[in-house]
């Protein structure tokens, strides 16, 4: 089954919390609520406690899709990892969320205004060799309290590039499944339908962004940082960018799970109820006519 949520970076930015900072958190869950969104994923102004997080989606109606966890296992071992996880592993079983996004911030240079991308880690030989063995250790475990590892490699981290997302892949076990980020994989060089293509049976969540192609490009070329890329408008919500969503979803017949909307802009240039749903009537089209089943 398909179903279509959101992540609360549409409204306020976790990597710049200024930015849509003055929106309540109320305001964003109701706004998602309109709109039809069914779930939303966790962001900074999300309480992360069960008891606190549980009554507040509850009031809008709305179910816990998932959350980002940063991973460092370049730097630990994984069950240190692991032990550094429990709260938000809890958090997640105790709302019902069935995957875990997870990222390796190991030297993550995405959240550095400063830092241009040319800057962003590159992984040695032996460092992919403990990442990869890491990540399957902590995915297994994971599997064994009932959730679902999804890697979501992310513009200005290890694991950006098509070629890197492969080398992952290849080098974990079964347990390892994989975020498909059309934004990230485009602005990055690479080919969503190719990524859906070749990892459809591993691939167990999805956020849909689009990508400005002209601002990609010049972020490229002028080496911006990932965050003055974004303040300048280089992703947007589905169907408003140059990425073929349908050829992308023709390649994941089989897909169940979120469809998530995560287009980080800021939000005096794009309001978020404007352009989410937007981006969920883009969103619904697409699907339909992948003949994607719902």
């Amino acid at each position: 089954m398909i179903r279509i949520g959101a992540n609360p970076i549409c409204w306020s930015n976790d990597d710049m919390q200024e930015i849509g900072g003055d929106i309540p958190l109320e305001q964003c869950l109701a706004e998602a609520k309109a709109i039809g969104i069914e779930g939303m994923e966790l962001g900074n102004k999300f309480p992360r406690t069960p008891a606190a997080l549980k009554p507040i989606l509850d009031a809008f109606k709305l179910d816990l899709v998932s959350g980002w966890y940063s991973t460092f296992l370049i730097e630990r071992n994984p069950e240190t990892e692991f032990e550094a996880a429990r709260p938000h592993v809890e958090l997640l079983k105790a709302l019902g969320a069935k995957v875990l996004i997870a990222a390796e911030c190991t030297r993550t240079i995405h959240g550095t205004q400063s830092a241009p991308l040319s800057t962003r880690p590159v992984m040695t030989d032996a460092e992919w060799d403990r990442f990869n063995a890491g990540l399957t250790r902590f995915a297994e475990m994971l599997a064994e309290e009932g959730l679902t590892l999804v890697y979501h490699h992310h513009m200005g981290t290890v694991v950006q590039t098509e070629a890197e997302i492969d080398r992952m892949m290849a080098g974990t076990g079964p347990a390892v499944h994989l975020l498909l980020d059309t934004g990230h994989i485009t602005w990055a060089g690479g080919d969503p339908v190719a990524l859906a293509r070749r990892y459809s049976d591993r691939i167990a969540h999805v956020h849909t962004k689009d990508v400005r192609p002209a601002i990609a490009r010049q972020a490229i070329e002028e080496d911006w940082s990932f965050l003055n890329s974004v303040l300048a408008g280089v992703y947007t919500v589905p169907g408003d960018g140059a990425i073929d969503y349908v050829a992308v979803f023709r390649e994941i017949p089989d897909y169940s799970g979120w469809i998530v909307i995560e287009a980080e802009q800021d939000p005096v240039k794009a309001p978020p109820l404007q352009y989410v749903q937007m981006g969920f009537d883009n969103l619904n089209r697409f699907i339909d006519e992948a003949g994607l089943k719902r």
